[in-house]
């Protein structure tokens, strides 16, 4: 496991929990509006997995989880032994992904490895090669992930950041019917900031995206 980030403690990347977050190093994906670039380009100094355990063993009494971030966490071939340990420390466990591995979604899954998944849902599928920068996505992947978390074998999250140049009403209505069934999207504010891949891009304002919840619910 190559990690480049950990954010010691956290009250919103689990919902319920007090977590960690853990950031692994790379993604298969460059999204415009990522605020993890420094992650996804794999420009920091990486964490040790004996400095991580040092620390999540000293805090066992004051965390309930941990989140493994990224990055794109399933890109890394020590996720499931990882993960393995976490749970021998009686830690809960949330992945955050984008869905483009569902077999180790699921390998994550039958393993009881895992007690919550997020999985972001960047667009429609249509268009979902134009708003994560990589043309060689295989789209059935992602729909394959989406139907394994729909099946409910696990709690899970889908979620959405809205973003000015890539979401229209039209985009929203495709997205409601792939997600037909699912039992909760979240919509996301997009903030732009110094860590993004590409600046300037610009939110949705809540009055529209409003009427995305609408569209979508």
């Amino acid at each position: 496991m190559k990690i480049l980030g950990m954010e010691k403690m956290s009250l919103v990347d689990y919902p319920g929990q007090v977590c960690a977050v853990l950031f692994t190093s790379g993604c298969n994906f460059r999204c415009p509006f990522c605020h993890n670039a420094g992650i996804v380009n794999q420009e920091y100094k990486e964490i040790s997995e004996s400095e991580i355990f040092e620390f999540l063993n000293k805090r066992k009494s004051m965390l309930d989880a941990v989140c493994v971030s990224g990055g794109e966490p399933t890109l890394q071939s020590g996720l499931l032994e990882f993960i393995q340990k976490l749970k021998g420390m009686g830690f809960k466990v949330k992945l955050d992904t984008n869905g483009t591995n569902p077999a180790v979604i699921r390998d994550l899954i039958d393993a009881h490895l895992v007690d919550y998944i997020a999985m972001d849902i960047k667009n429609n599928l249509e268009d979902y090669n134009q708003i994560t920068g990589n043309v060689k996505i295989n789209i059935s992947k992602i729909k394959e992930s989406i139907e394994l978390l729909k099946e409910d074998h696990i709690d899970y999250e889908f979620r959405t950041t809205l973003v000015q140049e890539y979401h229209s009403k039209e985009n929203i209505m495709k997205m409601a019917k792939e997600l037909d069934g699912a039992k909760r999207l979240y919509l996301q504010k997009f903030v732009d900031c110094e860590g993004c891949i590409e600046s300037g891009l610009k939110d949705i304002s809540l009055e529209e995206a409003n009427n995305y919840k609408q569209i979508l619910s």
